[in-house]
């Protein structure tokens, strides 16, 4: 007799949903197969090339045959560049031993939750917060502690509230500036606050640099720039953003030795090293001139300058001026409730369907009344989306 085959599904996968903006992008592309014209607001990607220095690195590694494994935490010269571009940068001292490569951001905060965090440690995660930081906790058996910010306020986030939220099982905070969905920046004097409450309560500091270029009233910053802040800073960067390069996956773990270590052991068991072309465009990027970072800052600014206005003379819609990254994060909540919308999921659901607009909904991001909007995309589609928006709320009854 054949026994039943045990296809059950480990429960640490069940403690984990797929990410919601990609599903949001898989939904629009699903329309585009059928045909259909869809302004996409969802994927949180830029709009641009990736600058052809970069791409010419990638080639000649290909004519140069350097397409074998490397080491599993990256290459010696990739770990150098990424060094020698956050000093130069910031004013840091990391050195190689102090570094790992990984497959893009998300796969450096993924592993650092794997290697520091054991089941019922606590992480503290701000609201709203990166679709990803509550799912890779949870998948870790770790607990989430979050701390609810005030949009009134910017959202801002203050040391008072990571103090109050501190408990004898905190490990790690997570901390994002500029902000994935709100582009809301932490100013540099309460960052050094934040800084100071938690290293004297000896956990550590994750801070997520993935827009640490595209800020729009300050200059960029890094926490782990502090004298002896090495010891309880983690540092999570990625080449995505900053060189338009999404789908090379680069990123980098900048950390203690030890962490590293551990990081390096998971590493070797799942993925190994990042791609061997991929490095070598990453080093060019880094190395190389930094003209186009500034290119993209400008244009998301006249970006912003449009969205947000456009945004706010739509009827029952309110939303708040974003210092950074790429992203609106309007609140609809005087729209819920009309033409049988009552939560923001809805709200994108129909928009998507009925308007042909992609948006992530807010509870994607811990809050119940709002959408992100990825204006990382051309003015003509800005305004074409805004308008079918527009049109779409002004129908509600």
């Amino acid at each position: 007799m054949t026994p039943t085959l045990k296809t059950e599904i480990a429960d640490r996968v069940s403690a984990i949903s797929v990410s919601s903006t990609l599903k949001v992008s898989a939904d629009a592309d699903k329309l585009r197969q059928q045909g259909i014209d869809v302004v996409d607001f969802g994927a949180g990607e830029p709009d641009f090339p990736t600058p052809d220095n970069v791409k010419q690195a990638a080639i000649r590694a290909i004519e140069n045959n350097f397409t074998k494994y490397t080491a599993a935490g990256g290459t010696l010269e990739a770990k150098k560049a990424v060094c020698e571009r956050h000093a130069a940068d910031f004013g840091t001292d990391y050195k190689p031993s102090e570094c790992v490569i990984s497959v893009g951001g998300k796969h450096v905060i993924f592993n650092v939750m794997q290697v520091l965090v054991n089941p019922g440690d606590e992480v503290i995660i701000p609201v709203p917060y990166w679709v990803t930081y509550k799912d890779v906790v949870n998948y870790a058996g770790g607990k989430c502690v979050f701390i609810e910010t005030d949009e009134a306020a910017g959202f801002a986030l203050t040391a008072e509230m990571v103090a109050r939220a501190i408990t004898p099982r905190t490990k790690i905070i997570i901390i994002n500036s500029p902000s994935n969905p709100n582009g809301a920046v932490i100013p540099q004097a309460e960052f050094e606050k934040i800084y100071k409450v938690t290293s004297e309560a000896g956990i550590y500091l994750l801070t997520d640099e993935c827009y640490c270029h595209f800020l729009y009233g300050s200059k960029p910053y890094s926490i782990a720039s502090l004298p002896g802040a090495k010891e309880h800073v983690l540092v999570a960067g990625t080449c995505s953003k900053t060189y338009a390069m999404t789908g090379w996956r680069v990123g980098f773990a900048l950390v203690p030795e030890s962490v590293a270590g551990a990081m390096l052991k998971l590493q070797s068991h799942s993925t190994s090293n990042v791609t061997s072309i991929a490095q070598k465009a990453a080093v060019e990027a880094l190395r190389g001139p930094q003209d186009s970072v500034a290119t993209m800052l400008a244009e998301y600014r006249k970006r912003r300058d449009f969205v947000v206005p456009r945004l706010r003379q739509i009827p029952g819609i309110t939303c708040a001026m974003p210092e950074g990254a790429f992203y609106a994060y309007p609140n609809i909540s005087a729209i819920l409730g009309r033409g049988g919308i009552n939560t923001p999921q809805v709200f994108a659901e129909r928009l998507l369907a009925e308007a042909h607009v992609a948006v992530v909904p807010g509870e994607a991001f811990g809050t119940h009344h709002h959408v992100r909007i990825s204006y990382a995309t051309s003015m003509h589609e800005l305004e074409r989306g805004l308008d079918r928006m527009e049109k779409f709320i002004n129908g509600l009854s």
